[in-house]
């Protein structure tokens, strides 16, 4: 820098206009230590400017395609993401803890032999209903036979056909009357184990909120000065009720052979996972980014892939930053050469 005390005052005076759109650039010869000088009066500034936010990618409920960008001071996006991390697990393990306890297997018996007995009743009902016009019932597994009797005996195809008209169209008039009955019947039944279902599901739900509830309350009071955060915790607490069977691990569930994969479902937790897009934690004041390679994902980041089972897949965790986004709020620096040449 020997003899360039006017380059360097303009460089001074260029690196003092803090204003949106102004940028610097620095000509001369190869070799002259231009690049060298200019990290090193850069950082000097550097130290003395405010470190700027934290980037973080949330899951966007509304719509998964357009995830939410939301910038956290310095050092509280990398704790919000670790926080949710942990928060992950210990849903895991609350849930699965509440529902594989004595009370819960007890509560859920309860509820099926509740339903039971008043389907066993409504079976009998139909059953002696059926016997008084003069039909047996035969439950199969390819449906409910009328089955025609007299005197207690249940008739064959052949007894029957030998029946005279008249006995016949007794028969066939009063199988009507049974089957309306049955229709109704197996619609009560239906009812019923929808209404045990709702019950089960509601149970299960309270449960479950009681658990979540904690939890989620301990990073809504943690980060209340975030509102993107609340709204984003109050998703996740909606959505965990939402796929509350996929927390609950069953070990009795078949596993498809090892000569048969399959494309494995993506878990519901994987929407409340954190992208830490740009970690400033570590930073004393302003970034400085000093880059050789000024190709268009160098810069401005990308979106990876995962191969899964011969299908690309992305999401909003595998978005990328580049070097712009890693000197936002800072400083970066370039060779024009470079960046031409790209």
């Amino acid at each position: 820098t020997i003899g360039q005390a006017r380059g360097i005052k303009a460089i001074e005076f260029g690196l003092s206009i803090d204003i949106k759109g102004y940028n610097l650039y620095l000509e001369g010869p190869t070799g002259i230590g231009k690049t060298i000088y200019i990290r090193d009066k850069l950082k000097t500034i550097a130290k003395d400017k405010p470190i700027p936010d934290d980037w973080i990618y949330l899951y966007n409920f509304n719509n998964s395609n357009e995830p939410n960008a939301v910038s956290l001071p310095a050092g509280v996006g990398k704790q919000f993401a670790e926080d949710m991390d942990s928060f992950i697990q210990t849903i895991k393990n609350e849930i699965n803890s509440a529902f594989n306890n004595q009370d819960f297997e007890k509560e859920k018996a309860n509820i099926q032999k509740d339903v039971e007995e008043k389907k066993i009743r409504l079976i009998e009902k139909l059953n002696k209903d059926a016997l008084k016009q003069g039909f047996e019932i035969k439950n199969t597994s390819s449906g409910i036979y009328f089955l025609p009797m007299i005197d207690g005996k249940t008739l064959t195809e052949d007894e029957f056909n030998a029946l005279d008209e008249k006995t016949k169209n007794d028969f066939e008039a009063r199988s009507v009357l049974i089957q309306q009955q049955t229709i109704e019947t197996m619609t009560k039944i239906k009812e019923l184990e929808k209404k045990a279902t709702e019950k089960m599901d509601s149970w299960q739900n309270n449960i479950a909120l009681f658990a979540v509830t904690i939890q989620v309350n301990e990073l809504r009071n943690k980060y209340k000065k975030f509102t993107k955060i609340q709204e984003f915790l109050k998703n996740v607490q909606k959505d965990i009720l939402t796929n509350l069977n996929d927390f609950i691990e069953d070990e009795q569930k078949p596993t498809a052979p090892m000569s048969m994969p399959r494309q494995e479902t993506q878990k519901p937790w994987h929407k409340y996972k954190v992208n830490l897009f740009v970690d400033n934690s570590t930073l004393e004041g302003a970034p400085v980014v000093i880059d050789s390679n000024p190709s268009f994902y160098n810069l401005f980041g990308k979106l990876e892939y995962e191969n899964s089972f011969g299908t690309l897949k992305t999401d909003f965790t595998l978005i990328k930053p580049g070097l712009i986004h890693k000197a936002n709020g800072g400083y970066i620096v370039l060779q024009v050469r470079d960046l031409l040449a790209n």
